[in-house]
């Protein structure tokens, strides 16, 4: 069973959940649209990750990271970027 990435963070204001799958381009990533509002909470981005066709591996855990929006730069805003292992539904490629 393969596993992939699930990132989430926030796109001019609107939460965007998204599976990297490698192989292909961004442009084909599977992509949820939270839209404008609080960050999703667990369920939701677990609803989410299951319309896109994908589950989080056993165990697996949100994890968060800050990074600056212009590196090198400590006055720039901090963005925040979730990240959590996933998998198909069925066990394939989705």
């Amino acid at each position: 069973m393969s596993s992939y990435t699930a990132q989430m963070s926030s796109r001019d204001g609107r939460w965007v959940l998204y599976v990297a799958l490698m192989g292909g381009g961004v442009s084909q990533w599977p992509e949820h649209d939270f839209g404008p509002g609080n960050v999703p909470t667990p369920a939701e981005r677990s609803r989410a990750l299951t319309g896109l066709g994908f589950v989080l591996t056993g165990g697996a855990e949100w994890e968060w990271t800050e990074y600056l929006e212009r590196p090198d730069d400590d006055t720039s805003p901090v963005r925040l970027l979730a990240s959590v292992q996933v998998c198909s539904r069925d066990g394939g490629l989705s």
